[in-house]
């Protein structure tokens, strides 16, 4: 379906701040866990939650979701994309402006979007066999590895035990 231009900045507005509610309500409730107050965290995650459905359904109306090997083609696109050339510029940007926070963040997203990169053309490569993996992220910097963790992060230095299990 094809939104009008109006309508379509609208719904990609909405989509954006959603999603930023969601995450930002997902951190909320992290904190509210770490003051040991649950049930604040559970109101938190629930309202996180509802946020969610309202980002996916709007980016439902800006996008199509097709089969899964057109939608890892998009994600590798993407997410080279993002390396190549997104993160670099904030990354040069950030670091004329001083902002060495925001240019060490931008400098670790793009080494892990190159490793997004090569995971989805790893998926494109095994989609016949349906290998399975496991992967761990780095609940620091976001960092996936396929298989068992590593004893240190290799973009931000974290310990093995900072990183989680997707399931």
């Amino acid at each position: 379906m094809k939104l009008k231009e109006r309508t379509a900045e609208n719904v990609h507005t909405a989509f954006i701040e959603e999603a930023k509610a969601h995450q930002r309500l997902l951190m909320f409730a992290k904190r509210a866990e770490e003051e040991d107050l649950p049930q604040i965290a559970h109101l938190f995650r629930a309202v996180a939650t509802a946020e969610g459905i309202h980002s996916r359904r709007h980016f439902a109306l800006l996008e199509s979701v097709a089969d899964t090997q057109s939608n890892l083609e998009q994600a590798f696109q993407s997410e080279t994309a993002v390396n190549g050339v997104h993160y670099p510029r904030m990354l040069l940007e950030a670091e004329e402006d001083g902002e060495e926070a925001a240019a060490l963040v931008f400098s670790q997203a793009r080494d892990i979007e190159a490793v997004h990169a090569k995971l989805y053309k790893k998926a494109l490569n095994h989609l016949i066999a349906q290998r399975l993996a496991e992967y761990y992220v780095c609940t620091i910097c976001g960092y996936i590895v396929e298989g068992k963790p590593p004893e240190g992060c290799p973009i931000c230095n974290a310990p093995k035990s900072k990183f989680e299990k997707v399931d």
